[in-house]
Parts: structure tokens; sequence; C-alpha cells
């Protein structure tokens, strides 16, 4: 009740709103401790208590309160004596680990606090799923090797104090995810993670594609990154890190999203693409500089000069399937896209494709590479390719977002193309201009959003063709998408985490 010096001192006070707002700051503030109060803010959980040890500078406020961001909080329990709250504290800019504030409860005051720490719960998470069952995929041998140790010490902390499920296994040969994935129990998991690069999360869309129940799985089973891999993508689009811990505590908080996946077929055989399509200087910078790996994130950059000065063209033929041609219209598609963020029932609800066996793979519209071409397709000749970039998602490696347009289920994928007699100083310019942000508008670089295309190399005996940034056959391969066949976890649910158009 409000106090009779209150209302007196304000004579037009409102008594019930006085009372509703008394009960308010009740709901919200939890007085625990011999001195300390917890009380649900804006987008923290303050604290407040009068024994925080004195830090120099600062008012006296500001030495006794803590603000703990909702998105940093992993999980709250009371037991007999005491209410604890374990959360991310971020020690430096990349880097996270689990702490926890401890106070009493009074015996009298539990129900209360219950009341209160599922408010906490509830704030901390949103609509993400708590409690995650996560199945772990380690690969010891990808990027410098030091996938467990960084699991062991930065991730497994955090999934640990989130009260995640977690069940860890260590892939001991190449395609052996793609097996695991096969045989998952998808009614046990609602993630796997990749503690790798993006050669692991490949392998397991594929494992589930390979399925018999297909959709079902690829659309129940989220796919995630841990970053321990030299090419990282994945993490980069989705969690806007490469940090280990920080992807940790993002997948922790992450939220559902459908991922549109890409069908490719050579030859008689059909898989899976979750990232990237490439032939010509961008797929030989990457795979033909395997043996410089000590070089980092370099070696693409040592690769690409080389074939610069080189002026190496790629000829083929290639046909395309056209969604949006023109930059401007690209772009517009992209803002409404940006503002149109579907509901979380729309995220989770996915048809199975009503004409599929089993519930299997959606049939392909375009049929395979090796079948005559579709209709109102035409295979166009293109003597002096440069390069032939396709994008499922934005970034490609840490500064690098060569497709700024693309989105995780928008129902199509982004094409570059760009010629290879352009000037080395144009060329240089397009490289700078990746990082800069400015690559987009830049008037050699052809960009369309598209459906799917087939693209014949030819004139050339070998060569490379990069498919997730893994090494495939050089011979001729055909793509189509499909909306929101995958799922992810990202930390908007909507949208890849780069700067928008």
């Amino acid at each position: 009740m409000p106090s009779e010096a209150s209302t007196i001192g304000d004579p037009f006070a409102d008594p019930i709103a006085e009372v509703a707002r008394a009960e308010a700051i009740t709901e919200t503030t939890l007085v625990v401790g011999r001195s300390a109060t917890l009380t649900l803010g804006t987008d923290s959980l303050i604290v407040l208590d009068e024994d925080f040890t004195k830090e120099e500078g600062g008012s006296q406020e500001s030495k006794n309160t803590r603000p703990i961001p909702f998105h940093n909080v992993l999980w709250a329990d009371i037991s007999e004596l005491s209410l604890t709250i374990w959360f991310a504290q971020q020690t430096s800019k990349d880097f996270v680990q689990p702490a926890l504030i401890s106070y009493s409860v009074e015996k009298t005051n539990r129900s209360t606090a219950k009341i209160w720490m599922s408010k906490l719960l509830d704030r901390a998470y949103g609509e993400s799923q708590r409690q995650k069952r996560i199945k772990v995929l380690i690969n010891p041998f990808g990027g410098k090797g030091n996938a467990q140790k960084l699991y062991s010490r930065d991730i497994e902390p955090i999934f640990t104090a989130a009260r995640s499920v977690i069940d860890v296994e260590r892939t001991q040969y190449q395609g052996h995810a793609v097996e695991i994935a096969e045989n998952l129990d998808v009614e046990a998991y609602d993630i796997v993670a990749c503690c790798s690069g993006d050669g692991l999360p490949h392998e397991v869309f594929n494992g589930l594609g390979n399925r018999k129940d297909a959709q079902k799985a690829l659309s129940k089973v989220a796919v995630v990154q841990l970053p321990c891999g030299t090419g990282n993508a994945m993490s980069w689009n989705l969690n806007g890190t490469g940090s280990p811990s920080l992807a940790a505590l993002y997948i922790v908080k992450g939220i559902q999203t459908p991922l549109d996946l890409v069908s490719i077929t050579q030859g008689n055989r059909r898989y899976l693409s979750f990232l990237s399509q490439s032939v010509g200087i961008v797929a030989e910078s990457d795979l033909a500089t395997e043996h410089l790996r000590w070089m980092g994130e370099h070696r693409f950059t040592y690769g690409f000069l080389l074939r610069l000065l080189r002026k190496t063209v790629y000829p083929c033929d290639l046909a395309v399937k056209v969604a949006i041609e023109d930059k401007q219209t690209i772009r517009q598609h992209y803002r409404q896209e940006m503002e149109n963020r579907p509901s979380p029932n729309k995220r989770r609800t996915r048809p199975t494709a009503p004409d599929s066996v089993d519930g299997g793979l959606p049939p392909l519209k375009f049929g395979m590479v090796g079948d005559e071409l579709p209709e109102g397709w035409e295979l166009v000749p293109y003597d002096t390719l440069g390069n032939f970039y396709v994008g499922n998602m934005a970034y490609m490696a840490p500064n690098a977002n060569f497709f700024p347009a693309a989105l995780p289920n928008d129902g199509t994928i982004d094409l570059v193309c760009i010629d290879g007699h352009i000037s080395r100083i144009t060329a240089l310019k397009s490289l700078a201009a990746v990082e800069s942000g400015t690559f987009y508008d830049m008037e050699h670089v052809s960009y369309r959003k598209v459906l799917g295309f087939r693209i014949i190399p030819r004139d050339q005996k070998t060569g490379y063709i990069s498919i997730d940034g893994e090494k495939v056959p050089f011979e001729p391969f055909q793509a189509e998408i499909h909306p929101g066949l995958g799922t992810v976890l990202s930390k908007s649910g909507h949208v890849y985490e780069t700067p928008g158009m």
C-alpha cells in the first residue's frame, strides 16, 4: 500500500496506480542475501549488492551494481537454501567463460523466488529452446588440429553451464560425419554441432539428406558450427563471430532458422550444398593452395594474386534460371525480406513435398545435369570467364562479404560472374572492395539471384570446382535451390549477421 506520506505529498496521486506500481516493482525485484537485490531490467539482470568489492572510480551506485545482459544468462536454480545464476562473463572482446552468483533465499521467500526465476529464464531465452540436446562432432584433423582443445576449454563449459544435454563423438575419417548423420536418432537430438571448419557441416547436411526421412530430419535437427577450422564461414554468417566460446553462447541462445539448401548433380550423383559453389579463380585460389594451410587465411590471397598475374580464364558454357536480374531490384528484394520477419510458428512449419518418396529429398524440378536442358534455359558460351561464384550465405570468410544480398530463406541463390579479361588493377580493386563493402556496386560485377544453373567447363582437361569449399570432380554440374529445406540456429532467426544493403 502507498504510504500516508506519499499520499499526502501528492494529493493528485491515484492510489490504485500506486499499488499497481509497487506490485510491479515487487514482481521484478527479488530481495536476496543480507543486503542484495536482483532486478529484471529492460535488457539486463541488475545485481545490487552492498557487499561487492569496491572498484576504483565510478559512482557509489556503479560500485555496488552489476548488470548481466539477459542474453548472457545461461541458467538459474533454487536449492533449499540459495538461488544460483550461471552466466557467460565476457573477459575479452572474443572470449566468454561461465561465472555464477549465488545468494541465500529465506524459506518463506522460496515460492516468490521460483516465480521470479521463471521470469528471468523467460527473458534470458525468449523464443530460443532451453536445455538443447546437442550431438557434438569434433574433427580432430581440421584446421590446425586444435578442435579438441578448443572444445574442452572454450565450448563445453558454456554448454554445461546452460544445462545442455551433450553427446560427444570424434570423427575418424573423411565422410564419417555423413555416416553419423545418416544413422542419427533425430528424436533424441535438437542440434548437431560441428567443432570444425565448413567441411563437417557439409557432411552432416548430406548425411541427413541421404536418409529416407530426409525432409523430416533436415527440418527437425539444426546443423550448427563451432568455429574450429580454417574456413568458418557458417559461424560468421549465423553467429557473427569466429570465436568458439562466443559461438557456443550464441548456439545456446540460437533461434531455429530455415535454410535454403542446394541440390548439386554431377553425372548420376546428387548431393547437397549449404554454402557456395565456385569455378574459376576463387575455386582455384582455395583448392590449389591446400598445401599452404600453414599460411592460414592468407593462402587464399596468395593464390588469388598468383592467378591474377597470369590473367587465367576458365572457358565454359552456362545456362541460368534467373529469379532477379538487376541490382536495384535485388536491393529492394533484400530490404523487403529484412522487414518481413516471419513468426516463430511459420519458421518451424515446413510442409513435406507432396510428391517426394517416403519423405526423402524433394524431387528435382530441373532434372539432372545429364538430362535435356530444362524448358526456357539456354546455354551461353563464356570464353573468357574469370570467376563463377554462387553463394547461399553472405560471408565466405571473415571480412569477405561476397554476397551481401544473400538471405537464409528467400528461395534463391546469389550468382556472381566476372570476366577474366578485366585489368589487373580492376581485379585488385575488386579484392579490396570485398572487404570494404563496395564490391556489389562495381560495374564489372554481374550479380543475379537465381533458382538454378548448369555449368559445363570446356577447353580444359583438369581444373578446380569447389562445393562448400570441398573439391569435386572437374566436370559439368547442375544446381537448384530448395527453399527452407535445412535448419540452422541464428542470432536473429531471420537474417545473416552482415551489414545489410
